[in-house]
């Protein structure tokens, strides 16, 4: 059996230029509303999303994927807006970690995003205009419960895996915590159950920039004509961009080499080849992504604290839980250092989970987990594996 089903909004809630779905969207109407965290109600709203693979007929090799603070659905395929290949055809495809040919691979953009699901972009039914600021704030917590309306309405019952890194990551804890019974095996990466205060002020500086630019206009550029923030949220992607990687990696690969040419200009042009690849970053983000969604998202990530919702024992948010975790880190990211990750580990054993841990070598820093890390794929593909043959797969 393979599902591809989309079920459609009305065209004046998702046919905007603003967003562009570009893939499957499952709309969920006023009778399925979103109780969010903070005591808000998202209704209507709407999940965009990519499957690869075929459900079998028990719906039991399913597969979710939970993308990072600015992804999306394109995990495999190539993506429509940009024209790059998936953002993780390392690891999930035929033959590979994550195989297509034997598992249904579900991955939705998270609400609060701009690839397709409901965002401050989206039009808001009560004005007829973008929601922009009157988005209800949104958390980690409230995209997975979207997932899980996404998940039910494919009729599965248990995944085989989630699967995630960084922010994907928070939401697979948030994923084994609030849905245990669902949750067959849960693969974390480069992930922590908490951010940090250093993480959430990278965070601050980056909605700060975005929000002192004169075009951002209190979050209502998009009711104006060709009007967007692009000169702040391109220095918020730059300042993030940096956490992304490690010293030694860009060391290794700018160190202090000039850009295109032979001298220092005594100007503020981008000498250094550095400066230019962070310029790069920024304008290029900005022709994909949407400003008020990157304060959206960079909020949800701040308020993600699992311990704090049990009382400060992070062990509590696992109680009893039946579920497989695997959990690896990198060796040079700061971002989600190892110590967050030993964190969840030791959680987990206290809850008398079944977990395994690795931390893999590596000087490419946070965006390890993007990349080509054969010892991650080896360990993914054996935990995997090792999970399907548990389920009977």
């Amino acid at each position: 059996m393979t599902l591809s089903a989309e079920t459609t909004a009305p065209s004046d809630s998702r046919n905007q230029e603003a967003v562009q779905p570009n893939s499957p969207v499952v709309y969920f109407g006023e009778d399925k509303p979103l109780q969010l965290d903070s005591g808000s109600v998202l209704s209507p709203f709407q999940l965009a999303y990519q499957s690869y693979g075929t459900l079998n007929a028990d719906k039991s090799n399913a597969i979710l994927i939970c993308h990072a603070l600015t992804g999306d659905q394109h995990v495999a395929n190539t993506n429509p807006l940009t024209g790059k290949e998936g953002w993780w055809t390392s690891l999930v495809g035929p033959g590979k970690p994550i195989d297509t040919d034997r598992y249904f691979v579900l991955c939705s953009n998270v609400i609060g995003s701009c690839m397709g699901s409901t965002g401050p972009a989206s039009v808001n039914p009560a004005t007829g205009k973008p929601y922009a600021l009157d988005l209800p704030i949104i958390t980690i917590g409230d995209m997975v419960r979207a997932q899980a309306m996404l998940v039910e309405h494919f009729g599965i019952e248990q995944l085989l895996a989630v699967v995630g890194g960084s922010v994907g990551g928070m939401q697979v804890l948030q994923w084994a915590s609030s849905y245990p019974d669902k949750v067959f095996s849960a693969v974390v990466l480069a992930s922590g159950a908490r951010l940090s205060a250093q993480n959430i002020a990278f965070n601050e500086v980056g909605r700060q920039a975005v929000m002192a630019d004169p075009l951002w206009l209190n979050g209502q550029y998009l009711t104006q004509s060709d009007t967007v923030p692009r000169k702040g949220l391109s220095v918020a992607r730059m300042a993030a961009h940096i956490t992304y990687l490690s010293e030694a990696a860009l060391h290794r690969k700018f160190g202090r080499n000039l850009q295109d040419r032979p001298n220092i200009t005594f100007g503020f042009e981008a000498d250094f080849q550095i400066e230019s690849y962070l310029r790069h970053q920024g304008n290029s983000f900005v022709d994909r992504f949407d400003a008020n969604s990157y304060l959206y998202l960079t909020r949800a990530m701040d308020y993600f604290d699992m311990a704090a919702e049990h009382n400060g024992l992070l062990a509590s948010a696992f109680t009893g839980t039946k579920t497989r975790f695997f959990v690896a880190s990198f060796s040079s990211d700061w971002l989600f250092p190892t110590s967050e990750s030993r964190l969840v580990v030791h959680a987990l054993n206290a809850a008398g989970a079944s977990v395994s841990f690795v931390e893999i070598e590596t000087d490419r820093g946070h965006d390890a987990f993007l990349l080509d890390e054969p010892v991650l794929f080896s360990t993914v593909d054996g935990f995997i594996r090792s999970a399907a043959r548990a389920k009977g797969l």
